[in-house]
């Protein structure tokens, strides 16, 4: 399928790329980088470059100056080469994260639904284009009925496999409305899955050659204005990780470690948090009600989600401060096996996995409850630094 040329320089991650720059894809990255900074470009595209790192560090969701000419697709191009140069999954993510905000912006500025149909078809996904609309259910929103449309129905598999990462209740198949294995989507909810595809294009794994990433990174270096750039991001970085970066270590009450006390499916979402990964809905509202049920600071929650892609220092406070005033009570176990949020399993907790209160096996209780378990490593810690402060000291003997 050809789709326009401007959709790819608009959209660079488009796999018509290939198509239309094909001469670029045949070349290797350090003699692409050669002949893109031997040109004019150079000066404008290192400004762009370093903006969009700026802007992901300031946790911006969107830049100035984003336009839609080929001077994109060297940016995109040059992006990838940065971030695995880099190796470093935080800045990933957050990058990642701001560049498919900024291709949500603008496939939402479209005005034209058969640029939208060209781009899923582009990507892969089994769609249908209807014009004018097609009616398909009734939303019913505070008594008043809402007839619902849309122009696009995407195959079932296709929806499954672009919504997998984002598990919110309302994206799950049993609620979407189907016709002959194709989900009727509306146009900003089949926005978000791009997006969704768009941030894992740039989702590049730490690699596990140490060696061939730095001959990589050597190579691509002689470049005197890539290595200003890698130079200038790397001291950027060095300056501002402490914002992103932190201990979890947790201090409460006398515990100085309580993070130990944590069960898994807690410490599987600080262990998200502290990568920058974003979390889903529900992995947010069950990690702020379980410190809150444990008295733990506003302003220290609100420091927590501080290193999360798309934090709001304003909104995460009034959120947090909404949920303290309405004590919610953090989910139960029952509930979080339900939601595929318990991992008792996966680290093979025995805690979790056999339960408490009697050697033999056919009298230990389950657990029910995620603070129930944090109780029960309290009082084992308790009692294991009381025995511990009875043994005798040997220096003083």
């Amino acid at each position: 399928m050809n789709i326009p040329t401007e959709l790819v320089n608009h959209y660079p991650w488009l796999p018509s790329l290939k198509n239309y720059y094909s001469e670029i894809a045949s070349k290797s990255p350090s003699i692409f980088i050669t002949e893109i900074f031997s040109q004019d470009l150079g000066g404008e595209l290192k400004e762009r470059i370093l903006n969009l790192f700026e802007a992901a560090f300031e946790n911006l969701e969107e830049i100035s100056g984003y336009r839609s000419d080929k001077l994109n697709v060297y940016v995109y191009l040059l992006l990838n080469i940065i971030l695995h140069s880099l190796d470093n999954q935080l800045i990933t993510n957050r990058v990642a994260n701001l560049y498919s905000k900024i291709n949500y912006n603008e496939l939402s500025n479209e005005k034209s639904d058969v640029n939208l149909y060209n781009i899923c078809k582009d990507i892969g996904l089994d769609i249908r284009y209807y014009d004018p609309p097609i009616k398909y259910g009734i939303n019913i929103v505070k008594d008043q009925q809402q007839k619902l449309e849309s122009s696009f129905t995407v195959h079932y598999i296709d929806y499954i496999k672009l919504a997998s990462n984002l598990r919110d209740e309302y994206r799950k198949l049993v609620h979407n409305s189907l016709s002959e294995g194709y989900v009727f989507i509306q146009n900003h909810r089949l926005i978000r899955l791009i997006q969704e595809y768009v941030r894992n294009k740039l989702l590049i794994k730490e690699s596990d050659d140490k060696d061939s990433l730095k001959a990589f990174v050597n190579e691509v270096s002689k470049v005197e204005d890539f290595k200003e750039i890698i130079d200038k991001i790397i001291e950027t970085w060095a300056e501002r990780k402490e914002e992103f970066q932190f201990d979890f270590k947790i201090d409460f009450e006398s515990e100085e470690d309580i993070v130990n006390l944590f069960p898994p499916c807690v410490n599987e979402i600080l262990k998200k948090m502290k990568s920058g990964q974003n979390l889903i809905h529900n992995e947010r509202l069950f990690i702020v009600w379980f410190l809150l049920a444990l008295e733990y600071p506003v302003e220290k929650i609100v420091d927590l989600f501080s290193i999360m892609p798309d934090f709001d220092r304003e909104k995460t406070t009034y959120q947090v401060n909404f949920a303290q005033k309405k004590k919610y009570i953090p989910y139960k176990c029952l509930t979080l096996k339900s939601l595929n949020s318990c991992l008792a399993v996966d680290y093979k907790d025995k805690l979790c996995l056999e339960g408490y209160g009697s050697v033999e096996p056919s009298e230990r209780k389950k657990l029910g409850h995620p603070l129930g378990y944090t109780r029960i490593k309290q009082y084992r810690a308790s009692k294991a630094d009381f025995y511990k402060s009875k043994e005798p000291n040997k220096e003083n003997e």
